[in-house]
């Protein structure tokens, strides 16, 4: 049989590494594979009227607090994964407290990060958590986690542990390091890891302070290795029938976006430093005054781009000029070129800078606040701007939508953060584990849950 390139398919029985794939009546961990009508971790699949995510029948357990570890978790919740979050008894995760907007003495960022979980309290430090843990894991299928390296292991539930009890549990790592390394041990924050990495370098303009984005963008980026790593982790399993750990640094997300820096300093000794609203060499790629004040972005730094700009500038003599006649050229012109196009954007309203650019390909946006983009039509119309029923608040808070957006099997907000800590405990403990109300009730005394 022959692939579309022109290849004979590798055998149907072997994987692309050359390894027999495991026999497909064997779930990963290497037991027969459940009914079809239940999931791998034992659940009942969701209501059939409800359309599955791509991971419906994934379940995740998630023991980490504040934003990498669970923006990786949110992820796979996302696209449909079961995720079942653990806060300490009495210790709930501080982001619950979190988010610049307060009404009624409420926060929102838990709407976004918690949404599509289940929460329960469980102490990991006592003797009977970490056994309630360990039977958890059997059932499930992903752990994440973001504490410093070697907490679990000092809990006795290392990643040893956790493939003996299930030898296909993925065990997710976001931590500030690595969990190797001379630096391993240290405790890690977003804002540090854009430091160390050479990204915050990069921000701000030329001989000033380098200064922060407004987000902890670095555990973002964090988070979404990490469920990159998981997923691709889960597809291994479904190879091999066995899980592996998925180690994401903040300082290693962070430099992983940093494009041609490491190859240009190495082969030509550049280093390269802030440059403001532009990138240098990158013509004309910047923003503009508009005649209200506000500003404009114009991108147009590819030849054809940088000919339909000058068209509907009224310049087309600017494209055959010596001076931008080419990438290289504009590059060089690049502050005669931003002063020509900013003369021109500066007697034209923005709604008619963006309207003119974009009819002529032309690519021009406005430079949005949260108050235009809650209100933007393609938001909208993408799904981007998804309601979230807010327990706590007893009301509906908009958030963002769930990317990338899948044809067959999209992915969804089911639920806005649980409002109390333990929220899920009975449906968890009783329904997954099959325990009776009176142990849960002698747990809770004993603040194991």
């Amino acid at each position: 049989m022959t692939s579309p390139g022109g290849q004979e398919r590798s055998d149907p029985g072997i994987k692309p590494g050359g390894q027999e794939r495991s026999d497909p009546g064997i779930k990963p961990g290497g037991q027969e594979r459940s009914d079809p009508g239940i999931k791998p971790g034992g659940q009942e699949r969701s209501d059939p009227g409800v359309k599955p995510g791509a991971l419906d029948g994934i379940r995740v357990i998630e023991v980490g607090t504040l934003i990498s570890g669970p923006f990786a978790g949110r992820l796979l919740g996302d696209m449909g994964a079961d995720v079942i979050k653990i806060e300490p008894p009495g210790s709930p995760d501080p982001l619950r407290t979190w988010g610049q907007a307060e009404v009624e003495g409420r926060h929102f960022f838990w709407t976004v990060h918690a949404r599509n979980k289940k929460a329960i309290t469980l102490n990991l430090r006592t003797p009977r958590g970490r056994e309630l843990f360990l039977e958890l894991v059997e059932r499930s299928d992903v752990i994440v986690e973001n504490f410093r390296p070697g907490t679990l292991e000092k809990w006795d539930l290392g990643y040893d542990v956790l493939h003996q009890r299930n030898p296909g549990i993925i065990l997710v790592r976001v931590s500030g390091y690595g969990q190797t390394g001379p630096d391993a041990g240290k405790a890690g924050y977003a804002s540090v890891a854009e430091a160390v990495s050479g990204l915050r370098h990069m921000n701000g303009f030329p001989g000033g302070p380098p200064p922060r984005l407004a987000l902890s963008l670095g555990d973002t980026l964090a988070g979404m290795f990490a469920a990159q790593g998981a997923l691709a982790a889960l597809y291994r399993r479904s190879v091999t029938g066995q899980g592996q750990v998925v180690d994401t640094a903040l300082t290693e997300a962070c430099l992983a976006v940093q494009e041609s820096t490491i190859p240009d300093y190495d082969a030509g000794g550049v280093v390269r430093g802030p440059s403001g609203t532009r990138l240098e060499g990158i013509a004309p790629s910047n923003i503009y005054q508009s005649a209200d004040g506000s500003w404009v972005v114009i991108a147009a730094n590819q030849d054809t781009v940088f000919r339909r700009l000058c068209e509907a500038m009224g310049r087309p003599e600017l494209a055959g000029d010596e001076r931008f006649v080419n990438h290289g050229a504009r590059g060089r012109n690049q502050d005669e070129l931003d002063t020509i196009i900013g003369a021109w954007a500066a007697t034209r309203r923005p709604e008619d800078i963006i309207e003119t650019l974009s009819a002529a390909g032309v690519i021009a946006g406005p430079i949005n606040t949260v108050a235009e983009v809650v209100r933007d039509p393609q938001f909208r119309a993408r799904g981007m701007l998804i309601e979230h029923q807010d327990e706590g608040s007893g009301r509906t808070v908009l958030g963002p939508g769930v990317v990338p957006v899948l044809s067959a099997t999209p992915g969804g907000v089911r639920s806005a953060g649980p409002a109390r800590p333990g929220q899920h405990n009975g449906e968890v403990y009783r329904g997954l584990l099959g325990m009776t109300a009176e142990e849960m009730a002698e747990l809770a005394e004993q603040g194991v849950l």
